[in-house]
């Protein structure tokens, strides 16, 4: 079954690149497995937005190594090119990625595998990956088993289960992968209330909704934050997690 339709990401390219948060090392480096730091490794980052994924690639590579990112979104790719200039960025998807077949040891995805047809992304993924390589799908979302967390979320009238894509964690059946793994890594960084008002205006329950419902939810976050003892007092640490969805394909 193809996925839902993706948001418009595009319209809030510029917020998304300076406000939605970077991966940490620790998820990055699971995902890779044994290719990060290996000399002459070819990744490729697709659904890759602003590049937030490709940085944290780039940081991971060995002597030789390179990123290709794709993205269908010219603002979002545009976003990258502008930060990552060294990047080979192309317009693609994963159904239909503008690479020769048994190119890139691995594919990454981050926030994005909820949106693909996997029925035709899976098997496009497979033809690009050469023998042995990786798929991982990274997820970032807040840490809703911390209680001002689920709070905040659900002061905006958002599921804050919802928000996990847990129904998404999985790959289907055949196409020469191994059976997935998947592990959580949490992790926190800081920002300011505005800087996290701004985050939520990017996230697609958010985009897909009636203006007058998005300016309710987000007003109604803003003064949950704005009144609680953790957030309140300017720059405060947010608790995430990143969940990694890791498959090898067969030799």
């Amino acid at each position: 079954m193809p996925g839902p339709p993706a948001p418009n990401f595009g319209s809030v390219a510029v917020t998304y690149a300076r406000h939605r948060p970077g991966y940490p090392a620790d998820a990055v480096a699971w995902a890779l497995g044994e290719l990060a730091g290996r000399p002459g490794v070819h990744l490729l980052d697709v659904g890759a937005g602003t590049g937030k994924l490709t940085e944290a690639l780039l940081g991971r590579l060995g002597p030789g190594g390179r990123v290709t990112a794709v993205d269908p979104d010219p603002a979002m790719l545009a976003q990258l090119r502008s930060r990552l200039a060294s990047v080979d960025a192309r317009e693609g998807s994963a159904e239909s990625v503008p690479l020769p077949d048994a190119s890139v040891d691995g594919v990454l995805v981050g926030q994005a595998f909820h949106w693909f047809d996997p029925d035709r992304a899976v098997p496009e993924i497979a033809r690009v990956l050469r023998p042995g390589g990786v798929l991982a799908a990274l997820w970032i979302a807040f840490d809703v088993s911390v209680g001002w967390v689920r709070g905040f979320l659900e002061a905006g009238s958002w599921d804050p289960v919802a928000q996990l894509h847990d129904d998404a964690k999985e790959l289907p059946d055949g196409h020469g992968f191994a059976a997935a793994e998947l592990r959580r890594f949490p992790f926190s960084h800081p920002t300011t209330v505005d800087a996290l008002v701004a985050e939520l205006g990017t996230r697609s329950w958010v985009l897909t909704v009636p203006r007058a419902e998005r300016e309710a939810g987000l007003a109604g976050a803003r003064a949950y934050l704005s009144a609680r003892p953790e957030t309140s007092g300017g720059e405060f640490d947010l608790p995430r997690v990143v969940d990694v969805l890791r498959a090898r394909r067969g030799a």
